[in-house]
């Protein structure tokens, strides 16, 4: 119960990374609050958690190419708490086309809405939680943005756009917010491994030793977010690279 009256906000939670940091924080005490596209996806994320942990997450709905949803999340998080000590941007809009030319222009621009937009209106809607916390944090999933390995990543050119804007968000916000506390991580790994832990598969004491001749994982991701939140409040990490294996 490290984390044990920490409030962290995860969006993207339905799947994947988003739903392993969600269970991995719960189970480690924290107070969970996960958005998807609809509550119905969240939902299915807190249902599968055994045990206490459950009911340490709640579920809401949350289109983040949409400012009107996103201002409600923050709103309907801050009736249940007053203060958010992690935000995690986790949240993006995927196409599964890669075509440019055949894409249509409403993927594009809802790709680059959620993905970017959604996550410098997640910041402005939530740093008013985030400054009353005493050890407040923001997470970002930048991913494909590492210089050089573009290439190497199966992405739409919308997806690595969106990406861009964001890292580009990332780096001025940890500039502009350091002076007043607030600390911002940026996470880079290659393609890693989405076979996400659950439940009770989860234990939080490090990776399974049938993964170590794999790619990284969604468990060594979670691990070293945990190593920056628990760091001293004047260790400000700007960000974490990974290296392909």
């Amino acid at each position: 119960m490290k984390f044990e009256n920490m409030r962290v906000v995860v969006t993207g939670a339905s799947r994947y990374f988003g739903r392993a940091i969600a269970i991995g924080f719960a189970h480690l005490g924290a107070e969970v609050f996960v958005s998807a596209r609809t509550v119905e996806a969240a939902e299915r994320t807190r249902t599968e958690v055994m045990g206490e942990a459950r009911n340490r997450i709640h579920a809401f709905g949350c289109d983040l190419s949409k400012p009107a949803e996103i201002r409600g999340f923050a709103r309907q998080v801050g009736e249940r708490t007053d203060r958010v000590d992690l935000l995690v941007n986790n949240g993006a809009r995927w196409l599964d086309d890669m075509d440019l030319e055949v894409t249509s222009d409403d993927s594009i621009v809802e790709t680059i809405e959620s993905t970017a937009g959604g996550t410098v209106l997640m910041v402005k809607h939530f740093l008013p939680l985030l400054r009353v916390s005493q050890r407040p944090d923001i997470i970002n999933m930048v991913a494909v943005c590492q210089p050089g390995g573009a290439g190497d990543f199966p992405a739409h050119e919308a997806f690595h756009a969106a990406k861009g804007a964001q890292a580009g968000f990332a780096e001025i916000l940890g500039r502009r917010l350091r002076p007043s506390g607030v600390r911002v991580f940026s996470l880079y790994p290659p393609d890693y491994s989405t076979s996400d832990p659950r439940s009770v598969e989860w234990q939080g004491t490090g990776r399974n030793a049938q993964y170590r001749d794999e790619k990284l994982t969604t468990q060594a991701l979670f691990e070293c977010i945990v190593y920056a939140v628990e760091q001293p409040r004047d260790c400000f990490i700007r960000s974490f690279h990974f290296e392909p294996r």
